[in-house]
């Protein structure tokens, strides 16, 4: 059995997009799944952009300052 084709796994903002997943602003590293965020209502919106949150704990410190942790 061949295996003939790759997967690129690093995890790009851009390849995060693709696969539906997030990096959370407020926990670095962390990654949110985009469907289970909104599900959650884990998801803001800051000067135009989206934001996906990993867990409850990141909410009400990114509802505090959200330009903290907004990156362009």
């Amino acid at each position: 059995m061949a295996h003939d084709h790759h997967h690129d796994h690093s995890h790009t903002p851009a390849d995060a997009s693709a696969e539906g997943l997030a990096e959370c602003p407020v926990m670095p590293g962390s990654m949110a799944v985009k469907a289970e965020a909104e599900a959650a209502g884990l998801v803001r919106e800051y000067e135009g952009k989206t934001y996906y949150l990993c867990c409850d704990a990141c909410a009400p410190m990114f509802d505090a300052d959200p330009k903290k942790y907004a990156v362009a």
